[in-house]
């Protein structure tokens, strides 16, 4: 017998009425959490319901069904964080950014320091066809602009060549840059002048970017860099970010009260500026930073020419010998530690004193000096340089306009001798500077790594614990979580952060790194 359509019509219904209601409400809820939102606010208990990778509901679900529940009571739950300072160039060799997301990263902004991919429209259409461990966003470097307009040369752009990289920034902030980062204590950045930098940003500032500055000097030249990164902020009108903030050197020492004093007057004429700190005493970077700007000029061949002359290699030497003494070096060639020695691999871990030993060199400045200049003839090397005080960082740390960010390099274990940051920033934070110092509230704390880096680039859909938002979150116990990587041994996870989710998929797992992966190129939209 041949069913008409108006007696089938009511079976259909009934039967996908049934199929609805034996389907699970939610992809995934945390379940009885401590949820930190994000914004400082003090946390509420409740479960967090997440659906097609967003934050669908927070409250009472313990009569809701999931396809996945994790028990998160007497756990914290809060925003997953995001590093606005991350040294993210080998994602496509390590695509699942382990030693960031087992910190509880969900984000990274790459290309800081005057240094990024270009072009960058090619480059990120390559990193959505990997599996992404986190979400990347991307700012466009200064430095990478000027050296394929210019290369390496001292002098500054003409009419037409200025015109050539200001259409690279706008090229790079329709691709999808969150704006425009320097390195002005780096070749070719340190070349160019205030005005060419005000020129750039003003680009940026045009399509709604930011501007991260490493500032040109960190050190006893500290003040003015603070002064004209403010000044560009001002003349380009553009958010300004002092990256990775720091007063290095012993004469430097202190300095913070007076750049972080600036911070605050230029906020108070209307600017819009804000700093990062990681929560370390060393910092990490070339070898070269030891050696002056003059020196390195125009590449290899022309370093080793004036290397070749008397004249020329007395003058960098002592240029070397002061660095050593007063900045970087931290006044001792043990503050001087090997992290990456492509050339001498022993070496690694290591530190300038060492080598003087090995050399059978007394461990003088200008012993080290010449080492210094021997080690770039070979290629060069990264270091990590003890010459911070922990009175600058706290400082830094708490004040309101601080966020935190690694500087951190993705990281595996086994390779090279990195900097404890690349994979303890986060959890050092909550353990040190929260739990046992405290130098700040942990709701303080969440701010700085979540809601502030949120807005700080306009990511309205990542950075709190809210309904609607993206499903960006950790699971974490705030009387266990530290970081356990050390200058000696760096290659160490941190503990206490079992549950990672990114996009809504479970991406650390009881503390089990797993093979899910949730993480997108996340791309600026040109305000105009």
């Amino acid at each position: 017998m041949r069913l008409s359509p108006a007696r089938v019509f009511p079976v259909t219904l009934l039967a996908l009425a049934l199929s609805r209601a034996a389907e699970p409400a939610y992809d995934l809820i945390v379940a009885g959490g401590s949820v930190y939102d994000g914004t400082g606010a003090a946390p509420i208990r409740a479960d967090v319901g997440v659906r097609g990778g967003r934050i669908a509901r927070i409250g009472d679900l313990s009569a809701a069904t999931a396809t996945r529940r994790i028990d998160a009571r007497g756990l914290a739950v809060a925003p997953g964080f995001i590093d606005l300072h991350a040294h993210i160039e080998p994602i496509e060799r390590l695509p699942d950014c382990e030693s960031a997301v087992r910190q509880g990263v969900t984000t990274l902004l790459g290309g800081p320091d005057g240094s990024s991919a270009l072009p960058l429209g090619p480059f990120l259409a390559r990193l959505e066809k990997l599996p992404l461990g986190a979400n990347a966003a991307y700012l466009v470097g200064q430095g990478t602009i000027r050296s394929t307009v210019m290369k390496l040369v001292d002098r500054d752009p003409t009419p037409a060549e200025l015109d050539q990289m200001k259409a690279l920034v706008a090229q790079a902030m329709r691709d999808g840059a969150f704006g425009l980062s320097t390195g002005l204590k780096y070749l070719p950045g340190t070349f160019s002048k205030t005005a060419e930098i005000v020129a750039l940003s003003r680009v940026a500032a045009g399509a709604g970017g930011i501007y991260t500055s490493h500032l040109r000097e960190e050190g006893l030249g500290l003040l003015p860099a603070v002064t004209e990164a403010i000044t560009i902020g001002r003349d380009a009108r553009i958010p300004v970010v002092l990256t990775h903030h720091k007063a290095i050197g012993k004469p430097s020492w202190g300095n913070s009260v007076k750049t972080l004093a600036l911070v605050d007057a230029a906020r108070a004429e209307g600017l819009d500026v804000m700093v990062d700190v990681y929560p370390y005493t060393a910092s990490h970077t070339g070898l070269s930073v030891l050696i002056p700007s003059w020196a390195l000029e125009g590449g290899r061949d022309s370093y080793r020419a004036r290397v070749a002359d008397p004249t020329q290699r007395a003058k960098m030497k002592a240029d070397i010998v002061n660095a050593i003494l007063t900045d970087r070096g931290g006044g001792d060639l043990r503050n001087i530690q090997f992290s990456a020695v492509a050339w001498k691999r022993d070496l690694e871990g290591k530190t300038l004193f060492d080598w003087c030993t090995q050399r059978s060199l007394a461990p003088t400045p200008e012993n080290g000096a010449d080492l210094v200049i021997e080690g770039q003839l070979n290629g060069g090397a990264s270091c990590i340089y003890h010459a911070i005080h922990e009175d600058d960082v706290e400082r830094i740390i708490r004040h309101p306009q601080a966020m935190i960010a690694s500087d951190g390099r993705l990281s595996r274990p086994g390779e090279e001798s990195p900097h404890p940051r690349c994979y303890g920033t986060f959890p050092r934070v909550l353990a040190r500077y929260v739990r046992e110092r405290h130098t700040i509230t942990l709701e303080s704390a969440l701010a700085k790594m979540t809601s502030l880096p949120a807005r700080r680039l306009g990511l309205a859909d990542r950075g709190r614990v809210a309904e609607g938002l993206q499903a960006d979150l950790i699971v974490f116990d705030s009387a266990t979580v530290r970081d356990t990587a050390t200058f000696e041994k760096p290659h160490a996870y941190p503990e206490g952060i079992p549950f990672v989710i990114v996009n809504g998929v479970v991406t650390v797992d009881a503390g089990r790194f797993t093979t899910a992966r949730g993480g997108r190129v996340l791309r600026h939209v040109p305000t105009r």
